[in-house]
């Protein structure tokens, strides 16, 4: 038996509507009460931006199963989970099991726990790690669970659980604008188009102001981020290579003056701020589309190809790999010999300068399956660039 309650509370960084899917202030009460929850009734809520949960069933008192909603018009893929919990007593311990991953393989079988933090403890934290298991349930048709046990140690905190460390699309907008306030010559901000939803694509320009003279002929990097939304460790990566080309570093303005960067740092806005685990508004997996984009379906993809277009030397798509250790890259299989090892060279020099980077785990083909993805479309039409994915981090 459930029963409502409309405290404020979540973690919310946005006032638009919420997803419509994930619960809404809900209160979990046991079987034969009636009135208003009592205090220690668990109130689960994830309708607010990048929330994620779909479902929560009464065990008892001490164990509930969760329920991930599944991504918007797509319900193959289920591992994002982001929602808050509140109405606790000090010292209530429970056990929440989330019971529908998409997944068999997942990074919790390798010591990755959820991440929790809470109303007067702003930083998030991982929950230890003795304290979560995944396994095959019987319970639940042998599929993978993970479970882990939490007690909480202050009533009057709303506590908030997560995959991963969440990164919404308004924290990215309010990175932007502040950077964009700091009137840097050698950064620029542009829309190249709005989503479905109408939220912003940012084309970021970093580089010498005399690097945009059309007669110019400095070297070109592009970077993409955040296709899949789940993947929130790519926009972490990002933001902080996009840090690093703005500073004052000696080498950041070496970097200005003989390259120019175009970033565009959330390719996906309105799947990162439904919740979703991988997909578009519409259900659309954007990283297989790169070659025969949809202006009405795709337009994030869309308007970004039209940039590729123009005279690249290098492309790199940052994603997070959920199953595998450390960083590494997927790179391509070029005809052109000296093109092939010249590709070699980024994932060398990650590996010598980048302790958590591994030159073992990255791998290079021509999968059939992989042909819409950013790095394949980069491999075959964008001249003689080099183009490749960066799977950055999921889990220390």
């Amino acid at each position: 038996m459930a029963d409502k309650k409309n405290d404020s509370g979540s973690d919310s960084e946005s006032t638009e509507e919420p997803v419509v899917g994930n619960l809404n202030k809900f209160a979990v009460v046991p079987p034969g009460h009636t009135g208003r929850p009592k205090k220690g009734h668990l109130i689960f809520d994830a309708c607010f931006e990048s929330g994620n949960l779909g479902r929560v069933d009464y065990i008892t008192e001490f164990e509930y199963d969760l329920f991930i909603r599944p991504d918007t018009c797509n319900p193959r893929f289920r591992v994002w989970f982001n929602f808050t919990v509140e109405n606790v007593k000090a010292d209530q311990r429970v056990i929440f099991n989330i019971v529908n991953f998409s997944k068999t393989k997942s990074l919790y079988r390798e010591g990755m726990s959820p991440m929790v933090k809470s109303s007067s403890r702003r930083k998030w934290m991982r929950i230890t790690p003795k304290l979560v298991y995944y396994y095959r349930c019987p319970d639940h048709r042998k599929n993978y669970v993970m479970s882990f046990a939490f007690s909480f140690d202050r009533e009057s905190d709303v506590y908030q659980f997560a995959y991963c460390y969440p990164y919404s699309y308004t924290r990215l907008q309010n990175y932007l604008d502040n950077l964009e306030k700091r009137n840097m010559d050698y950064f620029r901000r542009e829309l190249l188009c709005l989503s479905v939803q109408q939220r912003r694509l940012d084309l970021i320009t970093i580089t010498n102001p005399e690097n945009l003279n059309p007669n110019n002929t400095q070297k070109t990097v592009f970077v993409t981020a955040r296709v899949h939304p789940g993947e929130t460790p790519s926009s972490y990566v990002c933001q902080g290579m996009i840090d690093f080309l703005v500073s004052n570093h000696p080498i950041a303005k070496t970097l200005r003056d003989h390259l120019v960067f175009k970033v565009v740092p959330m390719l996906n806005p309105d799947g990162v701020y439904l919740g979703n685990y991988r997909c578009s508004l519409m259900g659309f997996d954007l990283n297989r589309h790169w070659l025969e984009p949809s202006p009405w379906a795709h337009p994030t993809l869309y308007a970004t190809k039209n940039v590729l277009k123009i005279e690249l030397d290098f492309y790199i798509d940052i994603h997070a790999h959920s199953t595998m250790m450390n960083g590494f890259m997927y790179g391509n299989i070029y005809e052109d010999m000296a093109r092939f090892e010249k590709q070699m060279l980024f994932p060398k020099l990650l590996c010598s300068n980048a302790e958590d980077f591994s030159l073992p785990n990255t791998s290079f083909n021509r999968d059939a399956v992989k042909a819409g993805t950013g790095r394949r479309y980069g491999h075959s039409e964008i001249n003689s660039s080099l183009a490749g994915s960066l799977q950055a981090l999921v889990a220390p």
